[in-house]
């Protein structure tokens, strides 16, 4: 993090072609991916920007066609913190997380969302968890303005559910954070192993291999609640359910022996779920 609100001035960054650059990283990369979300991106980077712990950020581009890049490299010179930008154009969400994993040079990555808003405590939390020997952890969530006691109870209900379904994937990839050798030792986020929608369920099956995933009734975060009608594309309940029932040894094959092809033959990319968040951004 930076202090200082000018981007050409803030100490400890260069300007390139590739944008703003953080010249010290810390224990933690936060990887943004994000397109057309010139909306959400202000406030997200201004919770980002509280942490009580260094991070290096990196924002990704998926070649927005609204200004976002700009909104954002603004927002971060407003809130002080220093930022990475780069620009993929291949798109998707998967190819997007390929490209700030691959500039990530520290022990932790965090993925957020451009439409969450991540408390002060949030990265401090995630790194106790992964200190402890978990090799993932993944954050109970509650939209911005939910009280105190519905975020607990929703804490305590993820943190109960994963006693039940241990080593399962049980909330998005907007809480979702990573010991970065583990997280690369299965490959990573890559379009040529898993380029469909439930990339953050899919990479939770792989990265379970390497060890423990960690949930904690405190570790949470607050997506927005977005405008316009109609769930995001995923899986039916159906699915759903035969995931749950998995086990270890088979969860991975579910994923790419079975869900895959579901998943294509409804033409359910990750480049498809990119266009639907970017018509509720705009809805």
């Amino acid at each position: 993090m930076n202090a200082s609100g000018d981007p050409a001035a803030m100490g400890g960054i260069s300007q390139g072609p590739g944008g703003i650059h953080a010249w010290h990283a810390e224990r933690w990369t936060v990887i943004v991916p994000f397109f057309n979300e010139r909306a959400h991106l202000p406030s997200c980077i201004a919770s980002l920007a509280r942490q009580d712990v260094p991070f290096h950020l990196v924002l990704v581009d998926n070649a927005s066609t609204d200004g976002s890049g700009a909104v954002a490299l603004a927002a971060c010179a407003a809130a002080g913190v220093s930022a990475e930008l780069l620009v993929e154009q291949e798109p998707g969400k998967v190819a997007a997380l390929r490209t700030g994993l691959a500039v990530a040079g520290t022990e932790f990555v965090a993925t957020c969302d451009a439409d969450t808003l991540y408390p002060p405590d949030y990265l401090a939390r995630a790194a106790s968890l992964l200190d402890r020997g978990a090799v993932a952890a993944v954050a109970a969530t509650q939209p911005p303005g939910a009280s105190r006691w519905q975020r607990r109870f929703a804490g305590w209900k993820l943190e109960l559910t994963s006693k039940l379904l241990p080593q399962q994937c049980l909330n998005g990839g907007a809480g979702q954070v990573f010991r970065t050798s583990a997280l690369r030792a299965v490959g990573g986020f890559d379009p040529q192993i898993w380029n469909w929608v439930l990339e953050d369920h899919e990479i939770m099956a792989r990265i379970e291999q390497q060890g423990r995933i960690a949930y904690h009734r405190h570790f949470e975060c607050a997506p927005l609640e977005r405008s316009g009608s109609g769930p995001a594309p995923g899986w039916r309940f159906h699915e759903r359910i035969l995931y749950h029932c998995s086990r270890a040894a088979n969860r991975k094959a579910f994923f790419h022996a079975y869900l895959a092809a579901k998943l294509r033959a409804r033409a359910l990319s990750s480049e498809r779920l990119r266009r639907h968040e970017s018509q509720l951004s705009h809805a």
